[in-house]
């Protein structure tokens, strides 16, 4: 009886010191069953289970954790514990193709399976077929599946037909015994993006990209480049603060030849393709100036160009009904998309789609981009971007905070943040929703996100972009956690709740904005044609009630100069008039005085 107390892990370390030598889990297991048998304060599935739980800690966590290993180990004990009633257990839970989410499937669903004995299928899907997806299972109550990764451009949905489990109820009462003591909301950075108008929690964020201006760093600090620059314009080369100065660089680089190769002043992609669509409502129109002040959407009328009221129900999204889908600042937006693509862009990227134009900078042949998301970056810094990146390999390119337009004012958002946010549909039967909770907060859990971010560069957690790993790694990344750790990451945010129907709506978008790029269309005709198309979907949910007293609730229509007055009297922006001259005088500033700004 003298081993009465003797706890498996002080077990496992003297087999383990024995001679030095590795044992590997199945002797250690053999030695259990041997020695141990049931004379131990834990049962023998509690030692397998964190002794799975250490194997990955060992192999994949390392020191990449803002906890220590001790409070790491605390954390995957509890993760077994709360597990107990659901294992054996087949979950299935989905997401969109990303380097993250191909890293939770394949590392990190079978390491929560070993540890938990939960069995996860995580699929990962394109994003269309995502929404397509949960569409159907919120139309048939069909539940294909335990859990969702879907973007939170969805909140505004999820929060009107109320399918979704709210999070901020569920972790207080049906799923609060599986819900970590150690999950610190307040870590996350994202939260303001999935809560709705009533203050509730409706998605958890499980990876976050922004879509920012990127460039090449050592091409903008050549000093014939600067010279030469200077000499035309009459203005420092530096990065654009307006669409006025990145119209110029863009100009002024295309054609050039820098190391015997022609160059490109832009980049972007013009295929009539469902990639297109989020081209465009990805915050495109805000950059420009569209819509009102308001972080982190604006309100009444958001960068959709769709108006609410006071009781957050859509209005209207043409300027008739005070929206501002077809409103001059939006009109101006798709103009200057569809002439920079056809000056700056090389000519290929007319028919290229969202993934096929992703990668061209990489190839050394473009000097700036306007539109490039963050999720590009770990691509950008691998042994394939080799015309990219230093021999230390550092990158020659920085990214920076998107200029805007010229409708554009302070206070508005700058920008689209991508958040993938962990979902449960009601229609989910309870234990296998919180089966798939459990995983959900495994994959963002304290342990494991430093490690997961240094993989897929998608940050969630505060703690995270804090972390002393990442500002080690920081000059490798070309400004990723400068400004991910700034005071202007707050102005980049997804699709806001003003959006009723996100999966009804923006399949609107690539079609209408496709007939622009390819020239069946004007830009106005285009975005008239997307306004009304919204509102034909909006009116068709306020007859049929569906949404309730949060639904549409479509305005009279006015012309312009109404809507603009009344917007005026009431403290607003939009619908804005059109500026006769929306040339404005371009601005840049130095990328290092800029990155200074923000430490100070």
């Amino acid at each position: 009886m003298r081993r009465q107390f003797l706890t498996s892990t002080t077990a496992l370390v003297l087999l383990l010191g024995a001679g030095n030598a590795y044992a590997g889990m199945d002797e250690a297991k053999a030695f259990l069953d041997k020695e141990i048998g049931p004379l131990s304060t834990l049962s023998r599935a509690d030692q397998e289970a964190m002794d799975e739980a250490k194997a990955f800690l060992d192999k994949e966590i390392g020191p990449l954790s803002t906890l220590s290993r001790a409070d790491q180990e605390a954390e995957m004990q509890w993760f077994i514990d709360a597990a107990k009633p659901f294992a054996g257990m087949d979950i299935k839970v989905v997401s969109e193709t990303i380097a993250t989410h191909q890293y939770e499937s394949q590392v990190l669903a079978p390491a929560f399976t070993a540890i938990t004995g939960i069995k996860i299928t995580h699929d990962v899907i394109q994003e269309g077929d995502v929404v397509e997806k949960i569409q159907t299972q919120m139309q048939t109550g069909q539940n294909l599946y335990d859990g969702w990764v879907n973007d939170s451009d969805l909140i505004g949905t999820h929060w009107r037909y109320q399918q979704v489990r709210n999070l901020t109820d569920w972790m207080a009462g049906e799923g609060k015994d599986v819900t970590n003591p150690n999950l610190d909301l307040k870590d996350f950075i994202g939260t303001s993006f999935t809560t709705a108008p009533d203050k509730k929690l409706y998605q958890l964020p499980d990876q976050q990209f922004a879509n920012l201006y990127w460039f090449r760093y050592d091409w903008f600090n050549d000093e014939k480049n600067k010279a030469d620059f200077k000499a035309k314009y009459g203005y420092d080369l530096g990065v654009p603060v307006n669409w006025s100065a990145y119209e110029d660089i863009a100009a002024f680089f295309t054609g050039r030849e820098i190391d015997g190769k022609k160059v490109y002043g832009h980049m972007d992609y013009g295929k009539k393709d469902p990639s297109l669509g989020w081209r465009f409502t990805d915050a495109w129109l805000s950059m420009a100036g569209n819509g009102d002040k308001g972080i982190p959407n604006g309100l009444p009328v958001d960068e959709w160009g769709i108006k609410v009221d006071e009781n957050s129900r859509p209005v209207g999204s043409c300027t008739a009904r005070g929206g501002d889908t077809n409103g001059p600042a939006a009109v101006y937006s798709i103009q200057k998309y569809l002439d920079w693509l056809k000056a700056y862009a090389p000519a290929e990227a007319q028919g290229m789609t969202f993934s096929e134009s992703g990668p061209v900078p990489a190839q050394g042949a473009v000097a700036q981009q306007i539109f490039w998301y963050t999720a590009f970056t770990a691509s950008m810094v691998d042994a394939g971007a080799k015309a990219v990146l230093n021999d230390d390999g550092t990158p020659k390119w920085r990214m920076a905070p998107s200029p805007h337009g010229v409708y554009w004012k302070d206070g508005m958002k700058l920008g689209y943040q991508d958040v993938g946010s962990w979902t449960l549909m009601k229609s989910t039967p309870t234990d296998r929703a919180k089966a798939a909770w459990l995983y959900a907060q495994f994959v963002t859990s304290k342990t494991v996100d430093v490690k997961k971010s240094h993989v897929g560069l998608t940050f969630i957690r505060e703690s995270t972009i804090h972390d002393k790993s990442f500002t080690e790694r920081a000059p490798k990344l070309g400004g990723l956690i400068e400004f991910y750790r700034s005071p202007a990451r707050v102005q980049w945010s997804p699709t806001g709740t003003n959006v009723p129907d996100y999966p009804k709506l923006a399949q609107l978008w690539w079609q209408a904005i496709g007939d622009a790029s390819s020239g069946a269309k004007t830009a106005q005709e285009a975005m008239d044609s997307l306004c009304g198309e919204q509102e034909k979907v909006m009116s068709r949910i306020e007859k049929s009630g569906v949404q309730g007293d949060i639904g549409p609730k479509m305005a009279e229509e006015h012309d312009l100069a109404y809507w603009n007055a009344d917007a005026v009297k009431k403290g607003n922006l939009a619908p804005q008039l059109k500026i006769e001259n929306e040339k404005e005088k371009p601005i840049t500033i130095n990328y290092d005085e800029l990155v200074k700004s923000w430490q100070k």
